[in-house]
This record gives C-alpha cells, sequence and structure tokens, in this order.
C-alpha cells in the first residue's frame, strides 16, 4: 500500500468533515433568523412600550392597531419559521448529498 493514497483518503475524510460542519453552522443560523427575529420584536416592545397601542387606546382606530411595528416584526419572525426556514434548510441539506465538489 503506498503511503500517498492513503494521506489522500485522509484528506478526503477531512475535507467532507469539515463541509458537513459548515453545512450544519449555516443549517443552525437559518433556523435562528426567525426566532432572533422575534426575541428582537419582543425586546423592541418591551423596551418601547409606548409602540404598542393596546396600552395606550385614547382616540386610536383600527389601523392603529394593526400596525403596531414590534408585533409586526414577531409577526414577520413566525412567518419565517413557519412558512420560510423549513424549505431553506430541505435546500441545505439536500445540497449536502450532492456530488463532492
Amino acid at each position: 500500500m503506498s503511503s500517498e493514497i492513503a494521506t489522500t483518503i485522509r484528506r478526503r475524510v477531512t475535507r467532507r468533515s469539515r463541509s458537513d460542519v459548515r453545512r450544519q453552522r449555516r443549517t443552525l443560523a437559518v433556523q435562528l433568523l426567525g426566532p432572533l427575529t422575534i426575541l428582537g420584536g419582543l425586546v423592541w416592545a418591551i423596551a418601547q412600550p409606548y409602540r404598542i397601542v393596546f396600552l395606550d387606546s385614547d382616540g386610536k382606530g383600527l389601523y392603529d392597531y394593526l400596525a403596531q411595528p414590534p408585533l409586526l416584526v414577531v409577526l414577520v419572525g413566525l412567518a419565517f419559521v413557519f412558512l420560510i426556514a423549513p424549505g431553506l434548510v430541505e435546500d441545505l441539506e439536500r445540497d449536502g448529498d450532492g456530488p463532492a465538489r
């Protein structure tokens, strides 16, 4: 057995494990975007409670109840978690099953 072959096999295994780690990190980052967005909206709502009309409803209309920026941020985070992130994660995982570059 040639030592060149053994070294090449070890390099291939190392490359695959590094790409797996990179793919896992990307997947984790995509999965965390939604919850972090939701957390940001909640922190914003707590930091600036005067933006939430439910707490002070003097002369406010329907639009004021529906368009509250911190709550819209939370809704965007929820939409990302349930509608967008699953497809992105699936695509990232499917890319890992393809041929090596």
